[in-house]
């Protein structure tokens, strides 16, 4: 559970902003005109949650999720998944050695510092479901063995929308383990100018060096996790999350993880913005990336053509907004 912070702590914003203002400026050299995108990458990076880009093929979803990677000197998988995927391939498996007569273990694509799940949807519900021990506890179980994983563990996940050909729904499940969703969209036409000439001739991502290492992103999550949060703050995430719950547009609202997910999220967004305390702005501007994709229409929403971020919309109007002293 989320620690409760009763008062103001010490958090080196500068080593936080000299090492993040690195990566993004490193990352935008190759992920042209989606500034937005990336600055909620490093956000998620930040709180130590998980992140999944969804939009149509082309965009750059898997661009970006490389780009992260190669921008943290750590270890990183790529994981491609299929339908013939199998679960054995992202945990690991036992294998039994002749030579000494036991089973060891050989570790899945999961055991590194950035995971990269490409096209996610596209593997079996029994495939995808084998990330979510991972996911929530940073630790694999296999044959009544815990193998823990490395830190920082983060899984940058594309997938197209289901609608697309050869593709699965991802579970509420696995969709309430991502701490936000976001879209690429199409780039403008200035950013697509001039990825054509930059991206035409050669691949910027060769020439991208690593801005940091993991052991500093892990101390920079820790830190960021101890930012103020004033009661009324954490009481506004709690109205929010019920609020969802009890509306008449939604048939699922967000779940207590997705509460935690809001307020870690919102002490990230407060630290990038150069402060050691969390206001309501970061909480309402993180609100439709964190809880969109884990609310669920009902009819009557569907019938109104309406989508999860309008309804949240609604309900950021309704919520009343604590008083910004602290």
């Amino acid at each position: 559970m989320d620690p409760v912070v009763t008062e103001t702590v010490d958090v080196d914003l500068d080593r936080l902003h000299a090492v993040v203002g690195s990566a993004r400026a490193a990352m935008s050299t190759v992920v042209e005109g989606k500034e937005e995108a990336v600055a909620t990458t490093l956000t998620v990076l930040l709180a130590g949650g998980h992140l999944l880009v969804e939009d149509v093929p082309g965009v750059g979803k898997t661009l970006l999720a490389k780009t992260l990677a190669r921008t943290v000197d750590g270890t990183v998988r790529r994981i491609q998944f299929t339908p013939d995927l199998l679960p054995s391939d992202i945990t690991g498996v036992s294998v039994f050695n002749q030579d000494t007569h036991i089973f060891e273990f050989r570790r899945g694509a999961v055991f590194a510092n950035v995971v990269v799940g490409d096209e996610i949807n596209r593997a079996s519900p029994k495939t995808q479901s084998a990330l979510l021990e991972a996911m929530e506890e940073r630790q694999v179980t296999v044959d009544g063995r815990t193998h823990h994983l490395p830190s920082p563990f983060v899984v940058m996940a594309t997938q197209n929308p289901i609608e697309m050909e050869g593709t699965y729904p991802l579970p509420e499940a696995q969709r309430d383990r991502f701490m936000a969703r976001i879209s690429m969209g199409y780039p403008s036409a200035s950013a697509e100018l001039r990825m054509l000439d930059t991206h035409s001739a050669r691949d910027p991502l060769d020439e991208l060096e690593p801005v940091t290492d993991a052991a500093t992103v892990a101390a920079l999550v820790q830190e960021v996790q101890r930012l103020y949060a004033s009661a009324a703050v954490r009481q506004y995430v709690v109205d929010l999350v019920a609020a969802t719950r009890t509306s008449r547009y939604l048939r699922l609202g967000a779940s207590p993880r997705a509460g935690l997910h809001l307020l870690r999220a919102a002490r990230a967004h407060a630290a990038l913005r150069g402060r050691d305390h969390v206001l309501p702005e970061d909480i309402q501007e993180l609100a439709v990336p964190v809880l969109a994709h884990r609310l669920l229409l009902a009819g009557e929403a569907e019938l109104a053509l309406l989508t999860p971020a309008d309804v949240l919309g609604a309900i950021l109007a309704d919520v009343p907004v604590p008083d910004r002293a602290r």
